[in-house]
């Protein structure tokens, strides 16, 4: 199971000089598993993803979104193998069924007056399917999906891709109480070997941003420690949050979990069969 981070930003992508070594590029990431392609999340991140899945003559996906704020769907437009007439692309999203699906939502943002390509001229096999924020599915070949719903305005779904006794979890846009871990994700994580974390803020911060649907590495650290994981990601940074910021976040996560780590654009994690350390690299 291989782990590419192609967007680790939040809220709105950040294309300047203080943000290159972490990236500017808003929530997308790629996860290879006994050959296939599952994207979770379409930010911005996704454009250079399928410039890539062409590069490499990919032509089937499974996109699993957490939610569809801006910054996790913005990226889908110009996502190139949807105008690729020869490429298959399933969406799965677990927070819409009562408000009209995945598809529409999609859709939407490729209406005039704010986009020029219709959705319905895009070439790809498209489909879509919704479900509900806690079920579980199989994907076939071995690789089984578990869910679970997030506390975040509009809801949002976390997801554990498991395969072989190797488990990966994504655990974006979700808000925690103080001294109350989220029982919910502390049974999705349990023993996993990577969890990618909502790290929008610091504790410092997080008194005044309360309500905004948002957490700290720190609650990250003290759920996965909780729940036996092998390594925490460091994931969705705040706009405002610069090199020299998230340097500095390095330096204290890693102190205060040797097992926590900056995720960075460009950054791949191999999981390996044992639960940890996994192999990190760069792509790009």
């Amino acid at each position: 199971m291989n782990v590419t981070f192609w967007g680790v930003r939040g809220s709105i992508a950040t294309p300047s000089p203080d943000h290159m070594k972490y990236g500017g590029n808003t929530s997308c990431v790629e996860v290879n598993v006994n050959n296939r392609v599952i994207i979770l999340d379409a930010g911005t991140g996704v454009r250079l993803l399928g410039e890539c899945l062409m590069r490499r003559n990919l032509k089937d996906y499974l996109f699993l979104q957490s939610h569809t704020h801006w910054d996790h769907i913005n990226g889908f437009p110009f996502f190139c193998p949807i105008y690729r007439d020869d490429v298959s692309i399933k969406v799965m999203a677990g927070h819409l069924s009562d408000l009209g699906g995945i598809k529409k939502v999609l859709s939407s943002q490729m209406c005039q007056p704010t986009f020029p390509v219709p959705f319905a001229e895009l070439a790809a096999k498209l489909s879509f399917e919704d479900f509900r924020s806690g079920d579980s599915f199989s994907l076939g070949d071995g690789v089984f999906i578990r869910t679970a719903p997030m506390k975040h305005p509009g809801g949002g779904t976390g997801y554990r891709i498991e395969f072989e006794g190797k488990a990966l979890c994504y655990i974006t846009d979700t808000e925690h109480v103080i001294g109350q871990p989220d029982q919910d994700i502390l049974d999705l994580i349990q023993g996993a070997d990577l969890v990618i974390y909502d790290s929008t803020y610091t504790d410092a911060e997080y008194p005044q941003f309360k309500g905004w649907g948002h957490s700290t590495w720190q609650e990250g650290v003290r759920l996965c420690k909780a729940a036996d994981v092998g390594q925490l990601a460091i994931f969705h940074h705040d706009p405002s949050h610069d090199d020299k910021f998230m340097d500095q976040v390095a330096r204290d996560a890693s102190n205060a979990w040797p097992n926590a780590f900056v995720a960075r654009e460009g950054m791949r994690v191999e999981i390996k069969s044992e639960s940890f350390p996994n192999k990190i690299s760069a792509v790009r």
